[in-house]
């Protein structure tokens, strides 16, 4: 007589069950590796984020001293320009590490990972990038109000040397590199004339050395706000879910009320919700067949 199996029907054999388990741990196994990279990363981008803020603000110190001083000291402003590339080169890699924990997310997204580790990427994701473009915002803000006294300088000096220009003649001037077309026919008898022309050259050359950091800064920005699009229609999608489910609970809720209230009177069949009134007629035919039998 052929032995009978000691487990029923649908459930796994022993070494299906086995087979099952070690898939599972290789999976937990695999998540957790995942998930410690993961924390590796974001604390990456958090220290450089930390850092760019702390950069911006030595920057926008530096910007004051520069404006407030008439002397034109190079080693100051070095130190200025090599504090700027060292703001951009961290947030270009901000950037790309942003990048590549959304498109590792979206892999997730198409794969059977648990949902809350999905959560925990996109949430983490989420609150990251809005701290980069705050930071952003305020480096990008700064760096346009910095112009924005150079060339009110500008202005000034071109004032004390008799040059009227129109605020389109002078952002025609900014984007030149040389000054002498402009300036060739300054009232030469005006007061401090050599000094008002060594500050337009100065300040002139602070804003053309900003110019590609500006633009540098708000492609930045744009690529970092496109991020917080993509976000934006995810948190759309996550709201619109959450409101059908509670749409769901409450007309769930109502569905029960009513039930709760048959129970009570069991003449009242017309306010029976729609699925139980089936049940009924099927549980009224069945008494009546045992009645007869």
């Amino acid at each position: 007589m052929r032995a009978r199996a000691h487990y029923s029907k649908g459930a796994l054999s022993p070494q299906e069950d086995t087979l099952q388990q070690l898939q599972q741990d290789d999976m937990t196994s695999e998540c957790k590796f995942n998930m410690e990279d993961f924390f590796q990363t974001v604390g990456e981008v958090k220290s450089l984020i930390e850092k760019i803020s702390c950069q911006a603000e030595e920057i926008e110190k530096r910007h004051g001293v520069i404006l407030s001083t008439s002397n034109h000291d190079k080693e100051e402003k070095d130190k200025l320009e090599l504090l700027n590339n060292e703001t951009k080169k961290n947030a270009n890699l901000v950037r790309a590490k942003l990048k590549t924990m959304q498109e590792n997310s979206l892999v997730e997204e198409n794969s059977e990972r648990v949902s809350v580790v999905q959560r925990i990427h996109k949430n983490q994701h989420s609150h990251l990038t809005r701290c980069f473009a705050d930071v952003m915002r305020g480096h990008h803000n700064a760096q346009i109000s910095f112009r924005e006294k150079c060339k009110a300088q500008i202005q000034r000096q071109l004032e004390i040397v008799d040059k009227v220009t129109t605020d389109e003649e002078l952002e025609d001037m900014l984007h030149r590199d040389n000054l002498s077309i402009f300036i060739s026919d300054v009232n030469s008898n005006a007061r401090i004339c050599s000094q008002a022309l060594s500050e337009i050259e100065s300040r002139h050359q602070d804003i053309i050395c900003l110019e590609s950091s500006i633009k540098e800064l708000h492609d930045i920005f744009a690529d970092t706000a496109m991020l917080l699009e993509i976000q934006g229609e995810l948190i759309n999608n996550i709201e619109k879910n959450v409101t059908s489910a509670a749409e769901y609970v409450d007309a769930s809720k109502t569905e029960t009320y009513e039930a709760v209230m048959y129970k009570k009177d069991r003449l009242k069949i017309g306010f029976l919700p729609n699925f139980f009134k089936s049940f009924r007629r099927k549980s009224v035919a069945r008494n009546a067949t045992d009645q007869n039998t």
